[in-house]
């Protein structure tokens, strides 16, 4: 890696060429993300163009897998490349694509159950928590909780017992769904209220999120790019 070593350069200059401040810089050193620093006699650090690529490596990472992950995975390219990094690499990749697989699953559930008419509804039609919780293959008490969170509101029958009319299973599941595609509780109270109304709303969060999928996939990109330029350099 003669290329990358034989710059030398000063903190400031690693921050300036990464986008980084320079107590940036030196936590990052300090956290594993650069391989530590050389040091002049008389003290001062000197570093080289792989702190930089480092760097910029791990702020595409933090993009893509969030700061933990992507510190996990600069530690690895300086201690096991050939190894451990490969595999968390894959690993992040592979979570994506799940995430892109269950958000399509979670959108084609959403326009199936939205279009679904709800009409000549019977009071036998009713379904007890239950009833519900098994025909979802869930438990019961998630079902209070999502209760308790505004997302799914049953009636209550002469016993006060929940009562989960065709509208509330329909909307219990597309909370079910979209809980499966990652949407949060946070998430789903912001979505479940315009449901009646306009499904397409939580169509829209959807494609948000899918949004984001593809800006984190294209982050993974640039980090093994940068990654690749570190550890084939000569």
């Amino acid at each position: 890696m003669t290329g990358l070593h034989s710059e030398v350069l000063r903190t400031a200059d690693v921050g300036r060429l990464a986008g980084y401040s320079v107590q940036q810089v030196r936590n990052l050193e300090r956290d594993g993300v650069l391989p530590p620093a050389g040091r002049t006699a008389a003290g001062y650090r000197v570093y080289g163009r792989a702190h930089v690529v480092s760097a910029r490596a791990y702020r595409a990472f933090a993009a893509g897998t969030g700061p933990v992950e992507a510190k996990r995975i600069m530690r690895a390219a300086h201690s096991d490349p050939e190894g451990t990094l490969l595999a968390m690499v894959d690993a992040a990749h592979a979570g994506l694509d799940r995430e892109r697989r269950d958000l399509e699953s979670a959108k084609a559930a959403v326009r199936h159950i939205s279009a679904e008419p709800v009409t000549g509804v019977r009071a036998s039609d009713a379904m007890t928590i239950s009833e519900l919780a098994e025909a979802l293959g869930i438990r019961p008490s998630t079902l209070r909780h999502w209760d308790a969170m505004g997302l799914v509101n049953p009636g209550r029958g002469g016993t006060r017992a929940r009562t989960y009319s065709p509208e509330d299973v329909r909307a219990a599941r597309i909370v079910h769904q979209l809980r499966l595609a990652g949407y949060g509780i946070t998430l789903l109270q912001g979505l479940m209220p315009e449901l009646s109304g306009a499904p397409g709303d939580v169509l829209e969060g959807l494609e948000a999120r899918e949004a984001t999928i593809r800006t984190r996939s294209r982050a993974l990109l640039a980090g093994a790019a940068e990654l690749h330029a570190l550890l084939t350099a000569s």
